[in-house]
Formats: structure tokens, sequence, C-alpha cells
């Protein structure tokens, strides 16, 4: 486009050009004498690719294309914040229209239809039109789950509930349980059996078996029809009657005035603000915390970053800041495409070109039982949060009428993060470190949001890193951090476990029935808000 041209240095054009031009003789060359290298990529590895010489060149070409695209953005003489954007969108393009993706330039699709005499390719119409009336990509088995069932069955009671939430109190399974509880605050733009999923993958399973009696927050999820005005709720309604209701019925319940809190990503951030507010106001309600992947300081978002503008944040407001609903549908298609080869163009391919059917995976299952946002709520969180980063600065903004200071938060802290997490990337949740005034663990876990957090130790699988030094004031910097650590194998949750009981109090006999007077069993966990589906 030529108003693109003055951004662009001359002489790097005709370099990109230049280099464009050898490197395709060479890949022609190559592909003539039958000796391209194999494709890394795992779009183009299969045997059907790498032993057909016009797909392989195919492949070749298109990675030498794509590859020069990105260098040609590299060279553009714009901001980084708009290169950032520029990046992003090429990618989509280039991920969009890799070969791969199109029935008759994809050999693997072709192997299997001519295989199947055609089934695949009427398999796979059919799984198409299936998402159509669906409104998604059905990437797992949704038929082999059903949450009470086989997701979210650790045995327990809901004992509150209120228009933003039911409470969960998990049975006990050990004789003695330590003194002080743990309530669960996960993020409520996602149903909260992501930390409880099967037993053998569930985080609250594996705490109720260390002896901690376990509350958990399930958020509801607001429907369109809802008529109590549940989409106008906004992030002080969610802090007060939402995270500080929860901590307030725990600590009725158990009869302890200091309970333990955990917060999963944007749970954690709304349990630091709900705790710094509680803080202001002279109350100490929480004496460890534990957050996992989780913002405090929204400096460095990674991807996110191409979504967090003024114009974006006006119009979100324009749009939902007075009421209405963040639609669950256009959640999960972000988040999606943030990973576009692997949460989208993956299973185009499976699903509709080669007809098959996805297996069975919990975590997918729950990925794709989303959840609606109240408009205010997320306008709220997003300017504060993403464009401003005004949670981070000390009284610059208020909840409920009291001014927020997470520089107020001492109580000792456990912080996790994932090292290949692209929601939150690990060194801006290790900013929290320097937020947080009290004693500090900082524990870096493999793999990325998801599957770093729910790594149970019976799989012996992954890794994480952690430094034995417990920090009451500046922690170094996140390179000179990682440099300094111990590399563990398997999974982190151990280490956690004793953290946690170091700060739970003594071993009492635990109560046979959940709940007290005030507060009775409702119904039995998982409860019905988890139930309602968005879409």
């Amino acid at each position: 486009m030529p108003w693109m041209m003055p951004m662009v240095n001359p002489a790097q054009i005709q370099q990109l050009q230049t280099e464009f031009t050898e490197n395709f003789r060479q890949l022609m060359l190559h592909a003539t004498q039958g000796n391209l290298p194999a494709v890394k990529d795992r779009r183009f590895s299969s045997e059907a690719w790498q032993h057909n010489p016009q797909f392989s060149a195919l492949a070749h070409l298109y990675l030498l294309s794509a590859q020069t695209m990105n260098k040609w953005v590299d060279q553009l003489e714009i901001p980084d914040a708009n290169r950032d954007r520029l990046r992003f969108s090429v990618t989509q393009w280039l991920d969009a229209f890799a070969p791969s993706n199109f029935f008759a330039l994809n050999p693997d699709a072709l192997k299997a239809f001519q295989e199947s005499q055609g089934e695949s390719l009427q398999k796979g119409m059919a799984n198409l039109m299936h998402d159509m009336q669906k409104g998604r990509i059905t990437q797992t088995d949704e038929t082999v789950f059903e949450v009470g069932r086989d997701l979210a069955i650790t045995e327990g009671s809901v004992v509150f509930e209120n228009p933003y939430f039911q409470l969960i109190q998990y049975k006990p399974q050990t004789p003695t349980v330590h003194e002080t509880p743990l309530l669960m605050v996960p993020p409520c733009i996602n149903k909260y059996y992501i930390l409880d999923l099967q037993p053998e993958n569930s985080l609250v399973a594996y705490a109720v078996a260390q002896g901690h009696t376990v509350f958990l927050v399930s958020w509801r999820n607001p429907l369109p029809e809802d008529k109590d005005g549940i989409q106008n709720a906004t992030w002080d309604d969610y802090i007060e009657q939402g995270v500080l209701k929860a901590i307030s019925v725990v600590s009725e319940i158990s009869g302890q005035e200091k309970i333990n809190a955990l917060g999963f990503c944007v749970g954690g951030t709304m349990l630091a603000c709900a705790l710094a507010v509680a803080r202001q106001r002279g109350q100490d309600p929480v004496g460890a915390l534990t957050l996992l992947t989780t913002f405090l300081d929204f400096e460095k978002t990674g991807i996110m970053d191409v979504f967090v503008d003024e114009a974006h944040a006006s119009l979100r407001e324009q749009q939902l800041g007075q009421g209405g609903l963040l639609s669950a549908a256009e959640l999960g298609t972000t988040f999606s495409f943030l990973r576009p080869n692997e949460l989208v163009w993956n299973y185009v391919v499976n699903n509709y070109l080669k007809g098959q059917s996805p297996t069975a995976f919990d975590l997918l299952y729950w990925n794709a039982d989303g959840t609606n946002l109240p408009g205010p709520f997320f306008t709220w969180y997003f300017r504060n949060t993403y464009l401003e980063n005004n949670l981070k600065k000390p009284n610059s903004l208020s909840v409920s009428g009291t001014p927020v200071d997470l520089g107020l938060l001492d109580m000792p802290a456990y912080v996790y993060a994932s090292k290949d997490d692209h929601i939150v990337p690990w060194d801006s949740a290790y900013a929290s470190t320097n937020i947080l005034q009290g004693p500090t663990r900082f524990v870096l876990g493999a793999s990325g949001h998801i599957a770093g957090v729910i790594n149970p130790p019976v799989k012996n699988k992954r890794n994480y890193w952690v430094s034995n030094a417990e920090a009451e004031q500046d922690f170094p910097l996140s390179s000179q951090w990682l440099d300094s650590t111990t590399q563990v194998q398997g999974s982190w949750w151990p280490d956690w476990s004793e953290w946690l009981a170091s700060h739970a109090g003594k071993k009492v006999r635990a109560k046979k029935t959940p709940g007290n007077g005030s507060y009775p069993e409702i119904e039995a966990a998982p409860g019905k808000y988890v139930k309602v589906k968005a879409i």
C-alpha cells in the first residue's frame, strides 16, 4: 500500500526482495533435485507432505513467504505498539492462508478422502454443519463429560448463594484438618471446575486430601434473559458482594478470624483488590495469600496488548458500560485466536477436511463451557487494569468508595506463574513480588496458563523452578531470579502444599456437617450456578 512506503527504508526493502528471490531460487533448485529438507512445522510434517515433491515445495514456499512478511513487519519504521498490532494481524492472515487449511492443497486430507472413498469429506461437512449450528468449533467430544457426573465431583455442599456466586464447602477426607480454612477464588470469566476437573487432576481434591477445609466460589453465569439486573453488575459489586462476602461467610462458618485464600487468574486480581479494600477499612481477614497466574501489574500483558487502546476501551464503554453482557462466544473466540494454529486451524483441518471426530479431553470441555460477563464489570476491568494499570498505583482508584492500595498486603504470599503462559506472561506475574509487602515465595512452573497450573503430582510431569529464599523486600529482575533458581522435576503442588500447611494452623477434628446454623446446606456440590450454559 502506498502509505506504507515512507515507513520503510528503501535499502531494506531491496535487501528483503533480494533475499527472498535468492531463497526462492534455492528452494526451486532443491525441489527439482529432490532434496528439499524436512519441514519441522507440524502442519507439514507428515509423510504425505514430506514424500510428495509438489506439496513439500508448497510448504517450503509458504514458510518462506511467511518469514519474509514477518521480516517486513520488523523493518517498518513505526512505534512498537503499532508494530505489535500489525504483526498480530499479519500472523492471523498467514495462519489462515496456510495451504494445510485448504482441502485441495492438503495431501493428508486428500489421502483420507481417497482411502475412505469420499466418506471423510462427507463426515467433515457434517461436522462443519453441526459446528455452524452450534456457533463454535468443536474441540473435544462433549458427549463424554457432564458437570456433576464426570467433572466437578469432589464431594461438598453449597452453603451460601447470592446473585453473584454460590459458595461450596467441600467435605473433609481426613479425620483432622488444619484449623485455618482455604477459600479458592477462580476467575469469573470461566467456570470454577478448572480447579476440580476429574479426581486425578483436581486441585480441590488434592487440597482436601492434604487436610484443608476447602471453600470455593462458583460464579454465576449471567444470561441475556435474566431479569434481576445482573447485566448491570459492576466491579464494585463483584468485590463487595462476591469476594468480600465469600471471605466473610467462610470466616463465620469456620469460626476463624483469619482464613487463607487462593486466587486464580482474574480471580487472583479480584482477590488482591478485595483484600486491599478490607485493609483500608481496618480489616485483616486473610492470613496467607496464594496467587496463580495472576496480574497485579498490567504494564506488560504480552499478546493481549494488541487489543488495548483508548479507542477500544471507549467503544466497549459505549456498547456495554451501562449494561448488557460480553458473551462467552466472543470471549472464547478472542482467546482461541491468540493461538490460532492450535485452537482454530488444527480443528478445521482435522474435523472438516479429514472428517475426524475430536477425542475427549476434560480441559477442552471446560474451555468450551464459557461464561458471559456483565458489561459494566468488564469495561471497568479493561480500562483500569489493561489500559491504565490503575490497580498497581496506590490510591489511584476506589472500589465501593474505598481507595485501593495493594501495597497494604503484607501477609505471606505464594505466587505461581507458568513459563509459557501467553495470557499472563510469567515475568508480569513475577512483578507481583514487588507489590506485595510480606514474605513471598515465587514459583515458576513449566507449560502454559492452564496446563502449568493443572499439573497433579501423580503424573510426575513437567517441572518447576524455585528459589529457597523468601523476601520481604524487592526481588531481583525476573531474569536474575531465573538464573539463581533450582529446577525441580514434577508438579509444584507439593511445594505449595508444604507452604500452605505452614500457614494453616494446628490440626483439629474435622467437622462432619457443612455450614452452620446461619448457613445450612442449600444443595449438593457442584450446585446449580455452574450448570448454567452460556450458549
